[in-house]
């Protein structure tokens, strides 16, 4: 059985005896435990089935608590989280040897983020050491943004959720490398390349090995292309997918309306009564708070489709867009199947 409670406390107590635990950051739920046990580590790869070429992030509690886990800090990921964190940012750093290879696939470097949400900080202030958390979810499954939503994909394969809000942001964190030259922004998510650029100049989208990478502007930047190894988390083509099938438009106006289908847009398109659900968003931030759990619901519903409108790629949009692109990729995968 997996226990529920409000308390920090008795979170970290499980943590403290090498237990995992679903707790709430800001961005998604993630399923946590100690960096330095590695029993803990073990059980996580077992419950989500998760690859062991797909590298975890280390939370920390402040900058300090680096020490044990990265070499140094370079000056590029200086800056950054001298402006972003705590927030929805993770940087890759030169990752000591006492790290854990399951924990950076076998990788030269460690991901490292330190999350703003305040009951995951609580928790790490009563444990006094990092703790590693994917997101709590099945590998290759939509992301959980609740705690309900944990235990319908975890239980009984974990042993605690930590009780909190809604994640408030909904998406994964923006991931950086910061030990490349010049940075390369391996992921999009909670913090916009946008803003990054306002701070760091010259980051580039990650590309393919050996591809020549565009320096992204404040405007924007080219898109990314696969890349050979995952240095991060988040960049399987199949990822974050419902078991119903993703379609993407441009515009929905063409679509006809069905009660085994929902619409997820900007767009309002239809009567909503004609739709088996029908979401408009008045903005992409409240599309992308919404996604994961709209997916779920589809799912729990019986949907056949999920259509999605595209928005573009600026700003939040672009992780937006990330997450649709490997929703869809992912549903396509299974239906073929």
């Amino acid at each position: 059985m997996t226990e529920t409670t409000t308390d920090p406390a008795r979170a970290a107590a499980i943590l403290a005896q090498g237990g995992i635990v679903a707790l709430p950051t800001e961005t998604v739920y993630g399923l946590a435990a100690r960096w330095d046990r590695a029993v803990g580590i073990e059980r996580i790869f077992a419950a989500k089935g998760r690859p062991s070429d797909n590298p975890l992030i280390v939370h920390l509690a402040q900058l300090r608590d680096l020490d044990p886990i990265a070499l140094r800090i370079p000056p590029a990921a200086a800056t950054l989280l001298s402006h972003f964190a705590p927030g929805p940012l993770t940087v890759t750093l030169p990752r000591r040897p006492e790290v854990s290879d399951r924990i950076t696939a076998g990788l030269p470097t460690v991901a490292v983020r330190i999350p703003a949400a305040p009951l995951f900080q609580e928790v790490l202030r009563i444990v006094g050491v990092p703790l590693v958390a994917p997101s709590a979810n099945r590998s290759g499954r939509p992301s959980p943004t609740t705690w309900q939503a944990v235990l319908e994909e975890l239980h009984g394969k974990i042993d605690a959720v930590l009780v909190g809000p809604p994640c408030a942001i909904g998406i994964e964190s923006t991931v950086v490398d910061c030990c490349s030259s010049p940075p390369r922004l391996l992921r999009p998510g909670g913090i916009t390349l946008e803003q990054l650029c306002e701070v760091l100049p010259g980051i580039v989208p990650a590309t393919a090995a050996g591809a020549a990478a565009a320096t992204c502007t404040a405007a924007g930047a080219a898109e990314q292309s696969p890349l050979e190894h995952l240095p991060s988390p988040g960049m399987r083509h199949r990822h974050y997918a419902p078991s119903v099938r993703v379609e993407l438009v441009d515009d929905p106006h063409p679509l006809t309306p069905s009660p085994l289908a929902m619409y997820l847009g900007i767009t309002p398109h239809g009567k909503p009564a004609e739709w088996g659900m029908h979401c408009c968003y008045s903005d992409i931030a409240s599309y992308a708070h919404a996604l994961f759990a709209a997916f779920r619901e589809g799912e729990q519903r019986g949907f056949r489709t999920i259509y999605c409108q595209r928005v573009p790629k600026t700003g939040l949009g672009r992780g937006l867009m990330d997450r649709l692109e490997r929703a869809a990729l992912g549903s396509a995968a299974k239906d073929s199947c």
